[in-house]
């Protein structure tokens, strides 16, 4: 549905802000209970990150997000979001290459995962069980307090004590666990890494998720933190690890379609331009073409410096949660490129991994990542860290069309390309300068582990952070809308003091990434949120 209509007031029970994932889910969960909801989408194509789009005559892709990974099987349940169209597919074992012509395997299969490793390390292969428990079992403690409202534990009154005490309660059983959690927090991947393996390249095949989407390398202190947020997924049931057949707008598509079944109503081509308080309350969401929304609540999935610096007016926001939402870290080096291409690329190690039959049943490794070691991830994010991009990136190929049919002509393929470090701003240089430079070094890199790939392109997507930032209005580009640093987590993602999915502002809450429990397709903001607005309405608070 358009919002390029006459001008005029609607009235609504809800206005959520932003068609992405979460957005889609705080919507459904209040139009499940009876609420009638409206969801305004800026671009012309709902989703926000989770789209699919042409690239190519014939070629359509994930322009953003890319992999099934984090949406919970809870959320897909909820919502049946099979029956609306989601179709999760297999994607092989992640294969990592260490040299041009070797590789590592890294599967859910832990003996597939020890023989590989012990190519290289027999210590590293033996540990590896060990290992996989003891950051098994700190994850089984992040992942239930996903669901969890942050608790802000400076407030002075009984309300704040109740809920404070309520929360250490009910985890006191965490114990010793909990020095885990303060490890991962507080350390980098590669020393947390180094006090269970010994080789490189080994350490290399994990420590390469503490640096995606992140402005860090895995010598930062705190980047341990990042390597498990990347597996915080849970595939049990009705969840799933793969591709998204027809890519990731199908994840959005089903949701929609979930929702307008319960009465939500999308509007797409309505940017917003104010959201108007009135008596400290927020109860007007206007768009830049002088429609109104009214509703009794707001909510909003946008980026949390987008809702208080650029929505609200600064006279509605306190000075301390002005000055902490400036400060709220946000610098972005990931970039994004999506090919359209005549074959997937011709990896070196693709005979070898054939031989060893560590493909299993797939004819291609659909899932690959280039960094070979410790001190390759560290310079890429050297290069980033005196401002330029880095000279040999880090990089995920994924290629979904070995086992999706939906998104290229017959016999072609579509690789998506996601890596670091391309940072937001250049020193001494510029994007619009930059960019033609930056892609043939990506390229480049790609070529040297599967020679001639770029001979085979015939049509590319490349976006860096600004571009990222332009079209889906995530800040500076930032995947996750802020660090996932220890300082920018739970009570205190994005500011302190309110951290809970609210605001100062009454009746306008946050159901975005910028809220715990953070970045990733989970839809685990967009539940929190709606659980926390359906509580206050039911307190008769808004």
């Amino acid at each position: 549905m358009s919002g390029n209509t006459a001008t005029r007031k609607r009235h609504y029970d809800a206005v959520i802000i932003g068609s992405g994932h979460n957005g889609l889910v705080c919507a459904n969960y209040l139009a499940r209970q009876g609420m009638t909801v409206a969801v305004l989408e800026r671009r012309q194509v709902i989703g926000g990150a989770a789209v699919t789009e042409e690239i190519a005559p014939g070629f359509r892709a994930s322009i953003f997000s890319y992999l099934m990974s984090l949406l919970h099987p809870r959320i897909i349940r909820d919502f049946d979001l099979p029956r609306h169209g989601l179709t999760v597919l297999p994607c092989s074992d992640m294969i990592s290459s260490v040299s041009y012509d070797d590789y590592i395997l890294f599967s859910e299969n832990m003996q597939k995962t020890q023989a590989s490793f012990a190519k290289f390390s027999l210590h590293d292969a033996e540990i590896y069980p060990a290992f996989d428990a003891y950051l098994q079992e700190a994850t089984k403690v992040v992942r239930s307090l996903l669901w969890e409202t942050p608790v802000d534990p400076a407030r002075a009154d009984w309300r704040g004590f109740r809920e404070s005490a309520s929360l250490l309660w009910k985890y006191r059983r965490i114990g010793r666990k909990m020095y885990r959690l303060v490890d991962l927090l507080t350390m980098s991947a590669y020393d947390y890494l180094r006090e269970w393996f010994e080789d490189d390249r080994v350490m290399a095949c994990l420590a390469y998720y503490a640096s995606i989407g992140t402005f860090a390398g895995p010598k930062s202190p705190g980047s341990a933190y990042v390597i498990m947020h990347h597996i915080m997924g849970e595939h049990e049931g009705a969840g799933g690890w793969g591709f998204i057949k027809g890519g990731m707008g199908a994840i959005t598509q089903a949701l929609a379609s979930a929702g307008r079944t319960m009465g939500v109503e999308i509007f797409t081509e309505t940017a917003v331009a104010e959201i108007r308080v009135t008596g400290g309350r927020a109860g007007e969401v206007v768009t830049t073409t002088g429609d109104v929304f009214h509703a009794r609540v707001i909510a909003s999935g946008a980026n949390a410096k987008a809702v208080y610096l650029d929505m609200l007016d600064e006279r509605h926001v306190p000075p301390e949660v002005l000055r902490e939402i400036r400060g709220y870290r946000t610098f972005s080096t990931a970039f994004k490129m999506n090919i359209a291409c005549e074959r997937p690329p011709q990896y070196r190690i693709l005979d070898k991994a054939k031989a060893d039959g560590s493909l299993g049943s797939f004819p291609y490794p659909t899932y690959c990542h280039i960094a070979p070691d410790i001190d390759y991830l560290e310079r890429a994010y050297d290069d980033a860290k005196h401002g330029w991009y880095s000279s040999e990136p880090f990089m995920t190929l994924c290629t979904p069309t070995i086992v999706d049919d939906t998104l290229a002509p017959a016999g072609k393929h579509v690789v998506n390309v996601f890596g670091g470090h391309a940072p937001y701003k250049l020193k001494n240089g510029d994007w619009a300068g930059e960019k033609d430079k930056f892609k043939k070094t990506v390229l480049n890199a790609i070529d040297n582990y599967a020679p001639g790939f770029s001979g085979d392109i015939i049509a590319e997507q490349t976006l860096v952070p600004p571009d990222l930032e332009a079209i889906i209005g995530v800040p500076q580009g930032h995947i996750f809308h802020g660090e996932l640093s220890a300082d920018q987590l739970f009570f205190q993602r994005p500011v302190s003091g309110f951290a809970d999915y609210r605001t100062p502002v009454q009746a306008l809450y946050l159901c975005g990434s910028s809220t715990h429990p953070g970045g990733g397709v989970s839809g685990i903001p967009g539940h929190n949120a709606a659980r926390e607005i359906l509580k206050d309405i039911k307190a008769r608070k808004i």
